[in-house]
This record gives C-alpha cells, structure tokens and sequence, in this order.
C-alpha cells in the first residue's frame, strides 16, 4: 500500500552526529548509521510511505550532560523543523528533550518552544534517564507529565540502555534484545504509578509493538494485584495496557503481529521502519510480513495510514487524507 505514515523513523542531524563522536557514543553498543535526508527519502520510496514523523533515537541529548544537552536538543530541533517546514506533507518530527533527571523545567521549555514555535507533532522520550532506575512513572517527572497531559501531547516513548550497560557478548549490542524489555517496564511502571489515570490527555506511542508489554500485562496485571502489590483491579491494568499507541518498527512477522493485534486496540496500531538504524533489507522483510499479514481490508488501511492521521490532525490539512481504491496494503 502506498502512501504509509511512518512514525518511527530517526534522523541524524549534524549536531548530534558531532555529539556522539565526541563522548564515547551510545552506551547501548550500537553505532552511528551512515543518513541525510536523501537516504530517507529514498527507503520511503521503496517502502510506499508519503509522510515520516522523524525522531531522534537514544541516547538522544543525555549524551551531553547540563547545558550541552540543552543547547543539543535546541539544535537538534530547529534542524527537524527547517526539514519539516521544506515539505510539511512529507515530513513531521517528535521534538528532542534536555536530559529529564537533570533538569526537569529545561525539558518542559523546550517542549514548549518545540510544539509552540516549531510546530512539533509530539515529544520524544526514552524508557527510564540518568544513572539509577528512574523510569518514565517516577515522580520526578512528574512536572513534565503534568505539562503534557495539559497540552493532550503525543508522546513517542523510546527504548534506551539499560543501567547496566554490559554486552552479553560483544555480538549482542542491547537495542537486540534488552530495547523490547526496557519499553515494556517503562510501560508497566507507568501503569503502576497512577500516571496512566492522572495524565489521560496524553497519547503515548509504545515503539517495536510495545516490547515485552503484550506478552507480560496479563502475568503484571494479576501478579501486582494478587500479591497486593498494587490497588488496581487486573482488569483496569490491562485497559491500561491497552490504551497505549504501538508501532510496528522491527515487528513485521506473523509471531509478533499475532500477539500484538490479539492484545492492542487494532486502532492504536501504526506503521514503522526504525530507518536507518535498521538495516533495509531489515525493513523491508518486516514490511513484506505486514504485507502478507491477513487483515481486513479496514485495518489494513488504519495500520498504514488511518491511524496516524487520527493522532496527527495536521497531516490531513497537508493533503495526506487520500485512500487507495483497494484500501489495504
């Protein structure tokens, strides 16, 4: 199907690119992909996608720490917004934030300035920030959640290191395996920490399908409230779960695809790439499984498109509202 919306693709601007080759890179063990604008431009050619939401993938600005990651997101941002504002149909962005568990009133401005004066369609946040386990329900984050939900934000949530940043081997850098688990505990910790109920304005997007959530909320649900763990009935756990947005970057197989539309709101499912972190032959096995998927015809159009523009009004504005005769894939 052409004309997708891709909600999960990255960039690499120049100040960050300076970033990373002056620290010691990302702490994940991934390296810095090779992009400029062309390089996206053409995987959204062969892909069959109009209209890219583009974000900056972790570890984002923490990788300069006080006002150099303030001054980073600012750059990183204005660079978005003179791509978005060079073909709005074409492309979007999630603004970049200030590292959270330094300063909290840093992040909230520049969220402002990025939706207010760069006309960012959302956020970007990744799983947990700084050195302890201080994932997205923790209450010192709270300052920011507030903001978000007052401006019934979109929040793109993803994954990031874990605190502990060793290698199983030096073969299995962490965005292979151990990305899906930090989303699923930063999602699980947002449900447990009330933040869910008291933020219900903002519109959270799960990357990679959600990681581990749709296989471990119905183990989380029961276990928290049969140990007494938590107050929250099993079933409003899992309405929870369920009311996150999720993508479908590196989750293109029958497998994953089977649990994800069995568990999710078909509605809440959106179409990714993870370009150019993922390789493209990656990305274009994962789009032949969508493809070959088994779907209505209805949801085959809300994944690729239908969907995305219901969270993003602005891209029907931009002429990205047209439907394919056959309607699917």
């Amino acid at each position: 199907m052409p004309d997708k919306i891709d909600v999960h693709h990255h960039f690499v601007p120049p100040a960050y690119a300076e970033a990373f080759r002056k620290t010691s890179g990302d702490p994940s063990g991934w390296g810095l992909p090779k992009w400029n604008i062309e390089s996206s431009k053409k995987v959204m050619a062969t892909q069959g996608i109009r209209t890219t939401i583009l974000s900056l993938t972790a570890p984002g600005c923490t990788i300069l720490p006080g006002e150099g990651s303030t001054s980073l997101a600012r750059a990183v941002n204005q660079h978005a917004a003179s791509i978005h504002d060079s073909s709005p149909s074409q492309f979007g962005f999630f603004a970049a934030l200030p590292t959270l568990h330094e300063n909290v009133p840093a992040a909230i401005a520049e969220a402002a300035y990025a939706l207010d004066h760069l006309h960012a369609d959302g956020i970007t946040l990744y799983t947990r920030y700084g050195p302890s386990s201080n994932y997205l329900g923790h209450r010192s984050f709270t300052p920011l959640w507030e903001e978000l939900n007052r401006r019934s934000a979109v929040v793109f949530i993803h994954p990031t290191h874990a605190v502990d940043t060793s290698l199983v081997n030096p073969r299995l850098p962490q965005p292979i395996i151990d990305y899906p688990h930090e989303t699923g505990k930063t999602a699980v910790d947002l449900i447990m920490s009330g933040a869910i109920t008291r933020y219900p304005n903002v519109k959270i997007i799960l990357s990679h399908a959600g990681g581990t959530l749709p296989y471990l909320a119905t183990r989380a649900a029961h276990l928290t409230c049969d140990y007494g763990l938590s107050s929250k009935p099993a079933e409003e756990f899992l309405e929870e779960a369920k009311s996150f947005y999720y993508d479908l970057a590196l989750s293109g197989n029958e497998h994953t695809l089977g649990l994800l539309l069995g568990f999710a709101r078909r509605e809440r499912v959106l179409f990714g790439t993870d370009f150019p972190y993922a390789p493209v032959k990656t990305i274009e096995t994962n789009t032949r499984g969508l493809e070959g998927y088994e779907l209505e015809m209805r949801w085959r159009y809300g994944i690729a498109r239908g969907n995305a523009l219901a969270l993003f009004p602005r891209l029907m504005a931009a002429g990205i509202d047209g439907r394919d005769d056959d309607g699917g894939f």
